[in-house]
């Protein structure tokens, strides 16, 4: 038996993401220095980011720096790189340094291109040898592949899209088929994609706010990948009956009903002559975070009973507050049962109990639990824009937040 191939897919960094006023970058810093010491003792062959580097299309520099930082790392641990784009991510900021990065082992695919024979890239053993075939396919942008016809709305459009991406991964599978039968060669072909399938488990982090794409794509409408590495959905999961079909989850908690989501990266190795072996590697909450539910009396209870970080961090909380009345004097009750705790409330949340109560604040959305892009992405879609006249809004956007965003890292 050959020696297999060992990847590790991860997806959804989210890297200069602001959680509530809170910066993630030490959360970040932790985790690839646990991923590269995962690199070195797993000796992982490539390591496949699908999609959503980035929290903003503009991100404020210390996210830039990390990702380079991590492009040199995989460079100086001699593991080929692969970064798909992601709906979050900057398509031209991305291919900024595509081509540098190329010569360097690592490979960026920001965006789907008119020739699907681009998009396959072999993946190679630290021998030199090819392992495996990667269909590295990124966010798939409606415009990208739809032409829309006058009159078309709604599921027309919808079907329509989904048509296209269907064909447009068949494309890329038989550019990868004809490469292998080229080159002689007899590995599997591994994909990749950032979308969401049919019964994927969503979390309020996950907000898809484009108008007109496709809300789910069916998994049977996939080539027949010897795995396929998923990303945008932040837990990880297997899609429906298909073992090797993969979501990876993002690394760290990107909102609070995260926060007890075993968070992981899926080390993949194959071989020709056997199916694809999964080991799930659990990622190490780096930041303590948790959500407690329940009248004021019960709240201070259990505030009395949380186990502290013990690495002298602070506790980030979510509160859900029960009561029958609506206390004005809130915040500084909860501020005197606080005091002197290593324990910081991010949000809190007012609801009385039973279903209806659930049912409304599900229903109305306040201000601060929507981060400004959602807020914008929001407003935006209320707009009748061109496609252009939309991206030159949103990049103007995104540069003022990150520049608001640098300044309060200062």
């Amino acid at each position: 038996m050959s020696q297999p191939l060992r990847f590790l897919h991860t997806s959804d960094w989210h890297l200069g993401q602001h959680f509530m006023g809170k910066s993630r970058a030490r959360e970040h810093e932790a985790f690839f220095a646990w991923l590269f010491a995962a690199i070195a003792e797993h000796q992982v062959d490539a390591v496949i980011v699908a999609g959503d580097v980035f929290d903003i299309g503009t991100p404020p520099s210390y996210a830039r720096k990390l990702y380079n930082d991590v492009v040199q790392r995989m460079i100086d641990a001699q593991c080929q790189f692969v970064v798909l784009g992601g709906n979050h991510d900057s398509v031209a900021m991305l291919a900024e340094s595509q081509s540098l990065f190329k010569r360097l082992n690592v490979h960026v695919v920001p965006a789907i291109t008119d020739n699907p024979a681009e998009l396959v890239l072999p993946l190679r053993k630290r021998s030199g040898n090819v392992g495996a075939l990667l269909c590295g396919l990124p966010f798939i942008r409606p415009r990208d592949v739809v032409a829309l016809r006058a009159g078309m709305q709604g599921d027309a459009v919808e079907a329509e899209l989904q048509q296209q991406i269907q064909q447009y991964y068949a494309q890329v599978y038989a550019a990868a088929e004809q490469y292998a039968e080229q080159e002689g060669l007899q590995v599997p072909i591994i994909g990749t994609g950032h979308l969401t399938t049919f019964g994927a488990s969503l979390s309020e982090s996950v907000r898809d706010i484009y108008v007109g794409t496709l809300r789910s794509f069916p998994s049977d409408a996939f080539p027949p990948f010897a795995y396929l590495a998923l990303g945008h959905i932040h837990r990880p999961q297997q899609v429906g009956k298909q073992v090797h079909f993969r979501y990876s989850g993002s690394p760290i908690a990107l909102s609070f009903d995260e926060a007890n989501t075993q968070k992981e990266v899926m080390l993949v190795e194959c071989t020709p002559e056997e199916a694809v072996a999964l080991t799930p590697l659990p990622v190490p909450q780096f930041q303590a975070m948790q959500v407690l539910k329940g009248n004021l009396a019960s709240l201070e209870e259990q505030l009395d009973g949380l186990v502290l970080p013990s690495d002298g961090s602070t506790l980030w909380l979510e509160l859900q507050v029960h009561e029958d009345g609506y206390l004005t004097d809130l915040p500084q009750r909860l501020e005197r049962i606080l005091h002197g705790k290593a324990i910081e409330v991010l949000r809190i949340m007012r609801a009385q109990e039973g279903p209806s109560a659930q049912l409304e604040r599900q229903a109305h959305e306040t201000l601060a639990e929507l981060t400004p892009s959602e807020v914008f992405a929001r407003r935006l879609a209320l707009e009748t824009l061109t496609n252009e006249e939309a991206e030159q809004l949103t990049a103007m956007h995104d540069s003022i937040l990150a520049s608001v965003l640098e300044e309060g890292a200062e």
